[in-house]
């Protein structure tokens, strides 16, 4: 893992950073997440995924270069990750990531005058995850995203609202982490993996780990899934 300074607080330079760090993350890994998906879908979340963060740093490069009123905010990024999703992203990650990406840009946008931070992140993953459940129908236990997101929803909420944000984001990657390790022993019940029976009881869910990497490059970019953060430390 290549060590970066987290985010103390949520602005748009912190937040840009963050988003920066998770698009290399994602091309680091993607055929790590190519490979699990190849045995548990039909190999393109990788690749989906992938392209849609190069989306997003080619909307963030052109955020910083040519800003206007109202988008010095840490709103903006998030919003313009979620549009890239939303309308440029294919396959089941598209639409998932832009919502989350969505409710997390709204959920900042509502503190406003007040500086966000991790009260609005706990808010905006759980909207987040409440979206993504509406649309794909999954619980706890399907094997997909939503077992890496619950629990890092949780870990936010338990956090108080006026924490580090950065602490916070470590102990949602730890969350999801867990999570996501876990459902290499499920049976998939929702998406492409729901179709391969038990022949992909074993491989974790590449969303779920991705979620996890999503939390994990608040701190840093990692170069490998192996890298995800195992152990939670110390509570608030």
């Amino acid at each position: 893992m290549t060590v970066n300074h987290a985010p103390r607080s949520l602005t748009r330079a912190t937040v840009t950073a963050w988003l920066m760090r998770f698009g290399a993350t994602v091309r680091s890994v993607e055929p790590e997440l190519t490979a699990l998906d190849q045995q548990a879908g039909d190999g393109d979340f990788g690749a989906n995924l992938a392209t849609g963060m190069d989306g997003v740093r080619r909307a963030l490069e052109s955020l910083s270069a040519t800003p206007t009123v109202g988008e010095d905010t840490a709103e903006a990024p998030l919003a313009a990750a979620a549009r890239v999703f939303l309308d440029e992203v294919g396959g089941t990650s598209g639409p998932l990531f832009g919502l989350l990406f969505q409710e997390l840009a709204d959920a900042v946008a509502a503190a406003a005058p007040t500086p966000p931070g991790t009260g609005e992140l706990a808010a905006g993953i759980a909207a987040g995850t409440a979206a993504i459940q509406r649309v794909g129908e999954a619980e706890v236990g399907d094997k997909t995203m939503v077992d890496a997101l619950l629990p890092a929803a949780k870990a936010l909420a338990d956090c108080p609202p006026t924490a580090d944000p950065s602490r916070s984001l470590r102990l949602a990657a730890v969350a999801a982490h867990r999570g996501a390790r876990a459902t290499a022993y499920l049976r998939a019940r929702r998406g492409r993996a729901s179709y391969t029976g038990d022949h992909a009881v074993g491989v974790p869910d590449p969303g779920a780990l991705a979620v996890a990497l999503l939390f994990a490059s608040a701190d840093g970019e990692l170069t490998t899934v192996s890298r995800l953060p195992e152990h939670r430390g110390a509570e608030y």
